[in-house]
């Protein structure tokens, strides 16, 4: 039986490489010569291998360490599209250690903080966010409706060499996560393996805190943007959620619209997460809390992956921005005796703190409407870097024929942005004549600001 099982793994072994190897002789091919031409390599799962050849290419920048294993198999790209970066899974990653950390100090429980954390990721997917977990948890369950995806998902984190993920195979749906998390779930599939036999754990698994994020597409492939039109169902999930552990994190449209979505939640939404990547915003996370009865705090993350400072950050409750007053620019001439332009990141924009920004940071606002603050000072320059856009101001010019002549003709180049004038960005950029550029950026409000972007400290 021991020879029996070599050789078979020997078998396994040979087919993957070849597997492999074809990925990577043909990773920059057309995928559609590859499936018209499919017969002439006999043996290989032309479309498994299509299909992990698009899928790569999707990784390449968004999760290199799987993109840089060429053992990874992806039965479908769609996957590939829709999971998360490096960044965004570890903010989630932390996140969730973050709140564990919180419960298991509230709770006393020595035995919680000594097994390290429990996390059900209980809609999978491609496997990312489970893989982002392990890294910090005691354990991992991830639950993934479709075989081919779970399967593909314990073969993956083997690869990786990730032994604490429990896998199951089940659809969640309202009365169905206490059979998920006992154990008696069908499973096909098990990150463990024993001799190169998979193994299933039919252990019951107790969690912590449970983590998913619902499908934001409807039957016919639009996408979908009430909590109730996403599936599994949020609102419908909500009590079994918070029945079966302490903590649930949700991950939604970075287009929903957030008092929408904390008004639906209801007060056990403790926290909620505007996670930006790469300039543009990626992720809205809910925290409820079972215990929790109160205001929502509201999280604006600059930029996911530089956040462990804190600097990149910006926290407040709703009321907060409610009592704030934002301090407005009085004229040309405090624009130009300001130092620097700051413009809200993607995040901070969408949090709405407008008027908390002016009163935190004591920096001063273009008008009501027009999100543009202006300061002087390093520190605060170096602090708003990590919350959006920081730039030098130049030269100031009125917003007239004469001043957008002028200002067109001393500055030729320059990258062009219109806000609440009765132009685009592309008229703006026609009238100035203006080639683009990086050096310059000029900003087209109540008056033209030519700008340079400022350095980010560090880089």
């Amino acid at each position: 039986m021991y020879l029996q099982n070599m050789d078979r793994m020997k078998t396994e072994e040979k087919g993957r490489n070849i597997f492999s190897r074809f990925v990577l002789d043909h990773e920059n091919d057309d995928p559609a010569k590859l499936l018209l031409a499919g017969r002439k390599w006999d043996g290989i799962d032309i479309d498994l291998a299509v299909n992990t050849i698009i899928s790569r290419r999707k990784l390449r920048g968004k999760v290199p360490e799987w993109y840089s294993e060429p053992e990874l198999v992806f039965p479908a790209r769609i996957s590939a599209e829709q999971c998360s970066s490096t960044q965004t899974a570890g903010y989630k990653a932390s996140l969730a250690l973050r709140l564990f950390h919180e419960f298991g100090t509230g709770s006393g429980r020595k035995d919680v903080r000594d097994r390290g954390m429990r996390i059900a990721d209980l809609t999978g997917g491609l496997g990312v966010d489970s893989w982002a977990f392990s890294k910090v948890s005691g354990e991992v369950l991830y639950n993934e409706m479709n075989p081919v995806l779970a399967e593909a998902a314990a073969h993956n984190f083997h690869v990786l060499g990730t032994g604490n993920i429990r896998i199951r195979c089940k659809e969640l749906k309202p009365g169905s996560l206490k059979e998920i998390l006992s154990g008696r779930a069908e499973e096909p599939v098990s990150a463990v393996l024993d001799g190169g036999n998979r193994k299933g754990n039919t252990e019951p698994f107790i969690p912590d805190i449970v983590y998913l994020d619902p499908a934001r597409r409807d039957s016919e492939g639009r996408k979908v943007f009430l909590l109730e039109d996403c599936s599994p169902d949020v609102l419908a999930l909500e009590d079994e959620l918070l029945d079966a552990a302490a903590y649930a994190i949700v991950k939604l449209s970075p287009m929903a619209d957030m008092t929408m979505v904390m008004k639906r939640l209801g007060d056990r939404c403790r926290e909620l997460h505007i996670v930006s990547c790469g300039g543009e915003c990626k992720e809205l996370l809910a925290v409820l809390d079972r215990n929790f009865h109160g205001d929502c705090l509201v999280s604006a993350v600059g930029e996911a992956g530089t956040e462990s400072s804190g600097q990149g950050i910006f926290s407040f409750h709703m009321e907060d921005e409610r009592r704030a007053s934002a301090r407005y620019i009085s004229g040309e001439d405090e624009v130009r005796n300001s130092e620097y332009l700051f413009e809200p990141g993607k995040s901070l924009m969408k949090s709405g703190a407008f008027n908390l920004i002016s009163s935190t940071f004591n920096i001063t606002k273009l008008s009501r409407n027009t999100h543009l603050y202006f300061f002087s000072g390093e520190a605060v320059a170096d602090r708003l870097c990590t919350l959006g856009k920081v730039f030098r101001i130049l030269d100031v010019f009125p917003m007239t024929g004469c001043g957008i002549r002028k200002a067109g003709a001393e500055y030729p180049e320059a990258e062009v942005t219109a806000r609440n004038i009765r132009m685009t960005s592309e008229q703006l950029r026609k009238k100035l004549g203006s080639r683009p550029d990086d050096r310059h950026h000029i900003f087209g409000a109540e008056y033209l600001i030519v700008t340079e972007r400022r350095d980010v400290p560090g880089k």
